[in-house]
């Protein structure tokens, strides 16, 4: 067995850089105030109705997904969510799991929403599938994924949203020139990254431009700014481990467990083998792993994102940001039951997955 270090380098290092950098940006932009200052807006916004003040999360944890990543909506905008929800005497809970669900699944349109994305775009382009074509290809199946999983949420907790709040929260005091700063370079970001600059180089010089902001306006906030370092170590070693079971025989066995072909049938096998080895260990790891078994079309390829971004939203370790998320919980005060978590989360999975998979079959073909 041989390993091409230098192609897994070449492969792996801009989606760590990218990683790195927009972490930074995503940290920066919470510790400006800019999540805190999109919340509070939005319960005023809502004018009073519960109902309005969630739809309203979902708009942010959607955006929040797309553009910053899923890990930025688990980690920042979770716990703005829950204090939001108390300070209006909403119960958290629906607005927790809608952060948690929407960014997981709210995660497939651009490239950058998830790791798996990254990966996958050096096998979409050995498909003549450039950042266009991947956004052309995923936006259906993106947008049945956030229908269904809204339509989940609302039926689960349409009781616990409805009513009304007289008083909404006031702002938090923040540099408001920082804060717009933060905003402008998240604005700036998304043609940006629609337009197919690479991650990387798109992440890179907003990081920058929010250091020197910081540095120039509350350089204390820099020592609060905490970095991926122990992921970066994770996905590296991830890496290294699947290649190598890859290389000893493991492509071939996945193959007859996946199969072929492009039928509903065939793409719903695809996105829920996915589905399933991702609750069972990890969605990057699943990713890694049935990657060769998908690589002979762009319909299978996006199946299989479907199955690893949408559908790991079941057990607590089905995604990092599932993880980190419920670390968020437990330090807002916010008990959570896994086993409740697991039971909705099938439903949502299963809804989502069968929708997104459903729609990318009926708009691929």
């Amino acid at each position: 067995m041989t390993l091409d270090l230098g192609a897994l380098v070449e492969r792996v290092a801009p989606i760590l850089v990218f990683l790195v950098a927009i972490t930074l940006v995503a940290e920066i932009c919470d510790l400006s105030g800019l999540f805190d200052v999109a919340a509070h807006r939005a319960a005023r916004l809502a004018r009073g109705r519960v109902a309005v003040l969630w739809l309203l999360v979902v708009v942010l944890a959607v955006a929040c997904t797309i553009l910053l990543s899923l890990d930025t909506t688990a980690v920042l905008l979770t716990p703005v969510a829950i204090t939001v929800a108390r300070q209006v005497g909403a119960p958290p809970l629906p607005f927790a799991m809608t952060t948690l669900w929407l960014a997981n699944t709210a995660s497939l349109l651009l490239p950058v929403s998830n790791l798996t994305n990254l990966l996958a775009l050096h096998p979409f382009r050995d498909l003549q599938v450039d950042t266009f074509g991947y956004i052309r290809l995923m936006a259906p199946p993106a947008a049945a994924a956030i229908i269904a999983t809204v339509t989940v949420l609302w039926l689960l907790h349409r009781r616990e949203l409805t009513g009304g709040y007289t008083t909404p929260p006031p702002d938090e005091p923040h540099d408001l020139v920082l804060t717009r700063i933060a905003g402008v370079v998240c604005v700036l970001l998304a043609p940006a990254f629609v337009l197919g600059v690479q991650p990387a180089l798109a992440s890179l010089p907003a990081a920058a431009i929010l250091l020197a902001a910081t540095y120039w306006r509350a350089p204390e906030l820099l020592r609060r700014i905490s970095l991926p370092w122990l992921t970066v170590v994770g996905v590296c070693v991830l890496f290294l481990v699947v290649q190598a079971a890859l290389d000893w025989g493991l492509k071939e066995w996945l193959q007859t467990v996946v199969g072929g072909g492009h039928s509903l049938s065939a793409l719903l096998r695809v996105s829920g083998v996915g589905a399933l080895t991702a609750n069972g260990i990890n969605n990057l790891p699943a990713y890694l792993a049935l990657e060769p078994t998908a690589t002979d079309s762009p319909a299978r390829l996006a199946a299989l994102l479907v199955g690893v971004n949408a559908g790991p939203i079941i057990t607590m370790w089905g995604s990092v940001a599932t993880l980190l998320w419920a670390q968020r919980c437990r330090s807002a005060g916010l008990k959570i039951d896994a086993r409740r978590i697991a039971g909705a989360g099938a439903l949502c999975a299963v809804t989502v997955v069968v929708a997104a998979t459903a729609t990318l079959a009926a708009t691929a073909s």
